[in-house]
């Protein structure tokens, strides 16, 4: 069975990430508005009726903005832990509100999806794998600095959709104030494409085909000169840009004859595809 995944968003303006199988599949996050979701799930060719449920990461606006008429409209459960609820001002219905813990994995269908706690500086923040079949997918954003769980989750994952939000330089010389700059470089801020690259380099599974670079920061980053740094270290993986503003293309991760493959699915619209996931 393979995996699809998808950015539907990545970026302080909104984050949302879909992994699913043929038959169901869960969001990470829903920092854009349902609206959104649907229309850019729609020019995917992802059906709606698919969504399972929502893995929210932490309480920032960029990551739960969309929940509230995701749920309503969708009747989608929200896997969250009560210290986001809380600090998020979310009002859910309690028969939509499902609570996680860390290394405890739930169950969706046939996905299995597994939170990890990690450094940012939110009340109760974690990050998520989803495994199906022996495949794993990670979702690796918001992250001060590569602590033993984010190291020993990415190790695992066949694809990954990992932080690269800010380039030192750019960062150092640009105009935000000097907090800040400190806040995003500290321990509970944000990955560096440095320390993100150095990440990839040391730690990435020898299966892992494709790579997300995700949650760029729209004024201490640049797209092409993360992608050609990337690109350079990847070898045969393929490097995807995550936008602020669109969907990427989904991708399927598949196993054949006891390896991990993956391939490349275009939108529906351009790749004329005659079904839907």
């Amino acid at each position: 069975m393979s995996l699809f995944i998808t950015s539907l968003a990545s970026g302080s303006n909104g984050n949302c990430y879909y992994i699913g199988n043929e038959k169901e599949a869960i969001l990470v996050d829903a920092g854009i508005s349902c609206r959104e979701v649907e229309k850019r799930m729609k020019r995917l060719g992802l059906s709606m009726a698919k969504l399972k449920a929502v893995f929210i990461s932490h309480e920032h606006s960029d990551h739960i903005r969309g929940i509230h008429s995701l749920v309503k409209k969708h009747y989608l459960p929200v896997y969250i832990t009560m210290p986001t609820l809380k600090r998020g001002g979310l009002y859910l219905e309690n028969h939509s509100v499902k609570s996680f813990m860390a290394y405890s994995p739930v169950s969706i269908g046939n996905l299995s999806i597994t939170a990890f706690p990690k450094f940012h500086d939110a009340s109760d923040p974690y990050s998520f794998t989803v495994a199906c079949n022996g495949l794993k997918v990670g979702v690796f954003t918001d992250i001060g600095l590569p602590c033993e769980h984010v190291i020993r989750n990415f190790s695992e994952c066949h694809a990954a959709f990992l932080e690269t939000n800010y380039d030192e330089d750019m960062l150092d010389k640009g105009n935000y104030p000097y907090h800040l700059k400190k806040r995003i470089q500290g321990e509970k801020g944000h990955l560096s494409n440095k320390q993100a690259l150095e990440l990839f380099n040391k730690h990435r599974s020898s299966n892992m085909t494709h790579l997300f670079l995700s949650h760029l920061s729209k004024n201490n980053n640049c797209p092409e000169l993360v992608s050609k740094l990337f690109t350079a270290n990847a070898g045969d993986i393929k490097v995807i840009v995550a936008s602020r503003y669109k969907e990427t293309a989904v991708y399927q991760i598949q196993a054949i004859e006891n390896s991990i493959a993956g391939i490349h699915y275009r939108p529906v619209a351009e790749a004329q595809l005659a079904f839907s996931f």
